[in-house]
């Protein structure tokens, strides 16, 4: 399964670089999004390093999730695309 990076989790004044919401392709509800709900998020970088994540929960009523990776994703990933196992 694949999605695209949207943006970092962010709030007014903080930006937290270590989670991201994430747009799943194909998921267009809120309660298909819960069905992901701890799956594993694998984002490549272009010199084949990989961060893995995981699954929170869903992010807003459109089908989108939020991640939390162990090490902040770059600014490059903004709008790539991850795979979701």
């Amino acid at each position: 399964m694949e999605g695209s990076v949207v943006n970092y989790r962010k709030g007014r004044h903080t930006q937290n670089t270590s989670q991201a919401v994430i747009k799943v392709h194909g998921f267009n509800k809120k309660e298909d999004a819960n069905e992901l709900k701890g799956k594993k998020v694998v984002w490549k970088s272009p010199k084949g390093k990989e961060l893995i994540g995981r699954i929170l929960k869903a992010h807003g009523n459109k089908g989108a999730v939020l991640a939390k990776f162990d090490k902040g994703l770059p600014g490059q990933a903004i709008g790539t695309k991850v795979s979701i196992e």
